[in-house]
């Protein structure tokens, strides 16, 4: 029996079975390995079909590079043009498109709906910034001289994304990549292939509607590390940008500087936040709630760490602990669900493993436990888990991308900010606190080290309108809005000389 997934993907637009190849506006069958695509929900069969192969890489970086070359002379507001239609295709298909994200990924439908609409989001914001890309106008010592600098396309990006945020994550890319007049070639996590292909229909769609953009403009390969790995080794891709764990990334890094490329890098979050002695507890727990079990912990910014002011923390934990009683946990698509399932086994086995390691470090456990009743049979379920650490113990330094919470206590804020500064990640962060200079330090030089640093909101979550990404191991890019555009482009500085001189810089004298 066909699963409904096949209906909803008809509905956008994809006349045949789903295929791991689309290069430009053509799909092709892979021909490599088999693909099984199984659901998190109940480990039921989604779709099955054979992967890319190396081949396939050169087929979809020669089309994305030739339709570059014809894409980078659109005028950058008709570029924009393109994404608004994109949007509109997207607020058309936004309860299809979350279906398939729930199936796929395992996301409640109300975070489905709201990644998808983070979509939509970064296309407004896309269009917007069509028609500001701007460079600048820079005096120059030199009299009759002018300097300007320029933003310019930059070439086919390479998008490698993950399955926590199957779509999102790729619009972030995709969108400003299209606006900045470059093209796209897509590797997906292999975990949530639909998702992307869906994406990629929806793309072809607006090409065919859309007389200025070329065939090429966006390539989608489904297959596993081995064509990521050909991405980042390609010299036609000027940009790889990558979303994932920590060895990825630096796997992608490394083999991407080495052919003196960029890469923009969104890797892992260990992410805490600092309960003051003044914070407003009820506001707290629920903050601490969405940012711990949201996604079942399997946010890049999921809150791992709470590090809690010692007079308070008794009462803290006591609120959160009968929060975390009252989880609906289970059928992520069905009504009142908070936490769905654990993306596969690997994740459950990784996040028993770590509860077991956090307890020989004098770890105090308070539920964690695989959950079996009443939840769909075949998927991983579990009861997010709360964790009394006695201090930042090796486990609690290391991201589990699972539901755990780990609570440690401190004395001062200083020690508060010297303990959340000491792991190796640095995406998001904050503080609840009602002191405003307890708020100011965590935000100045000498708090927070992440790249994002929230105050009285949790870590997790973030709107399209500001840079997304952190230091450290979490690799330094910078995703999104802001002047994030900035990645996709490539800046010349230009001397106009407007007189009949030539004087040379820095009051040099060269006359024969």
């Amino acid at each position: 029996m066909t699963h409904p997934i096949h209906q909803v993907l008809h509905r956008i637009g994809l006349a045949a079975k789903p295929s791991a190849v689309a290069v430009g506006n053509t799909w092709q069958a892979g021909a490599g390995e088999v693909l099984s695509v199984t659901s998190p929900i109940n480990g039921e069969t989604l779709a099955t079909f054979h992967e890319a192969t190396l081949g396939d890489v050169g087929l979809a970086v020669d089309t994305a590079q030739n339709a570059f070359l014809k894409w980078r002379q659109v005028p950058a507001p008709r570029r924009g043009e393109f994404v608004r239609l994109l949007g509109e295709n997207l607020r058309q298909h936004k309860t299809d498109l979350a279906a398939i994200v729930s199936w796929e990924a395992g996301k409640i439908t109300q975070e489905a709906l709201g990644e998808v609409q983070e979509m939509i989001d970064i296309c407004d914001f896309a269009v917007g910034l069509s028609r500001q890309l701007y460079g600048k106008t820079i005096a120059s010592e030199r009299p009759g001289h002018r300097l300007m600098e320029q933003w310019h396309p930059l070439g086919p990006v390479g998008i490698i994304s993950a399955f926590n945020f199957p779509v999102a994550v790729w619009a972030w890319n995709a969108m400003l990549a299209f606006v900045c007049g470059d093209t796209v070639v897509w590797k997906p996590s292999e975990k949530t292939p639909l998702c992307a292909i869906a994406c990629q229909q929806i793309v072809n769609n607006v090409v065919n509607e859309f007389p200025e953009a070329p065939d090429g403009i966006s390539n989608l390969l489904i297959g596993r590390a081995g064509i990521g790995k050909a991405l980042a080794e390609h010299h036609d891709l000027p940009l790889i940008s990558a979303t994932g764990s920590v060895p990825m990334g630096r796997a992608v890094g490394t083999t991407v500087a080495s052919r003196l490329g960029r890469s923009l890098l969104e890797l892992g979050g260990n992410n805490a936040m600092i309960v003051t002695e003044s914070a407003d507890l009820e506001m707290t727990v629920r903050s601490a709630l969405f940012s711990a079990v949201g996604t079942c912990g399997q946010r890049c910014t999921s809150l791992r760490r709470l590090i809690v002011h010692q007079k308070v923390a008794d009462e803290l934990l006591e609120s959160l602990k009968n929060a975390y009683r009252r989880l609906p946990i289970g059928n992520p698509l069905s009504e009142g669900t908070l936490v769905g399932p654990l993306v596969d086994q690997k994740s459950l086995d990784a996040m028993q493993d770590a509860l077991s390691t956090a307890e020989s470090q004098g770890g105090k456990i308070h539920f964690g436990n695989p959950i079996e009743k009443d939840v769909p049979a075949g998927g991983c379920y579990v009861h997010p888990a709360i964790v009394e650490m006695p201090g930042q113990t090796e486990i609690v330094q290391q991201e589990t991308f699972a539901p755990i919470l780990y609570v440690m206590r401190y004395r001062t804020l200083e020690e508060a900010i010297d303990m959340h500064n000491q792991v190796p990640q640095g995406l998001s962060s904050a503080i609840m606190t009602s002191d405003l200079q307890e708020a100011e330090r965590f935000l100045s030089p000498v708090g927070s080290d992440c790249g994002i640093a929230n105050v009285n909101v949790g870590p997790s979550g973030a709107e399209i309108g500001g840079a997304f990404g952190g230091e450290k191991e979490t690799g330094g890019g910078r995703e999104s809005g802001s002047d994030s555009w900035k990645a996709y482009m490539r800046r010349t500085t230009n001397t106009i000389n407007y007189s009949s001189e030539l004087p040379l810089a820095q009051g040099i004298k060269f006359d024969l």
